[in-house]
């Protein structure tokens, strides 16, 4: 089985869930409205929703991973700090109970990225330590740079990975076992495009964790250097 028929089969694996319980529930529904109670009716009605929502998740997915191989980076100087407050106020909304804690270098010089992906991959490392932390602990987001990048780390509290699983969680369909895996909808493609997103735009990122005391992400990006740029924009 080639690169392209394993994707396939996998994806329609993923999907055959999510699918499954929707028409399953929607059935029962259907053809029982009038013996089910309200609280039946209710909960079904949910699960089909939290389905519905993994499905959608897992399209956005698939169709962000065919784009990144043809959807080239746009590479502009940007604050860092002035992009992670676009996405924060999302995340914050989503995980009330959970504690976001900022730790901005005010002097920030500006990187080279593109803001977008930039926040798209912010949003997923903020999501994954949402979703692998129990509520009221904290996740922290700091800034920093050296004298050539601009380093933007992502700190949780949350379940951490084995030192054995730390190779893997960058491979597509990837989902660790653990205690809040089961209470999460998750694909296994978020890291993967993270992580792709990084190189697209020349930078780096590294992972360490420890089992039961969380998981810390380090993102480094090149600083824009204004004559290097100014060079490149004559020469294009």
């Amino acid at each position: 089985m080639n690169i392209q028929d394993e994707f396939i089969a996998t994806v329609s694996h993923e999907m055959r869930t999510p699918l499954t319980s929707i028409r399953g529930f929607s059935q029962t529904l259907l053809s029982s409205w009038d013996k089910l109670d309200e609280e039946s009716k209710k909960k079904f009605v949910k699960i089909i929703e939290e389905q519905s929502n993994r499905l959608i998740n897992l399209v956005e997915n698939i169709l962000t991973v065919s784009k990144l191989n043809s959807d080239k980076p746009i590479l502009r100087a940007v604050n860092a700090n002035s992009s992670i407050e676009k996405v924060l106020p999302l995340l914050i909304q989503k995980y009330p109970k959970h504690n976001f804690i900022k730790n901005y270098d005010k002097n920030l010089p500006p990187a080279r990225i593109d803001d977008e992906k930039f926040q798209q991959i912010i949003t997923n490392l903020l999501d994954n330590g949402g979703k692998y932390s129990e509520e009221g602990k904290n996740i922290y987001i700091t800034t920093a740079s050296t004298d050539n990048s601009v380093i933007v780390k992502v700190r949780d509290e949350g379940v951490g990975i084995k030192k054995n699983d730390l190779e893997k969680i960058f491979e597509k369909f990837t989902r660790l076992e653990n205690h809040l895996t089961s209470k999460t909808q998750g694909n296994g493609l978020g890291l993967y495009i993270t992580k792709t997103l990084v190189e697209a735009m020349n930078g780096k990122i590294e992972v360490k964790s420890e089992e039961g005391k969380g998981t810390e992400f380090e993102l480094i990006f090149p600083i824009y250097n204004t004559e290097e740029a100014l060079k490149c924009s004559l020469q294009s």
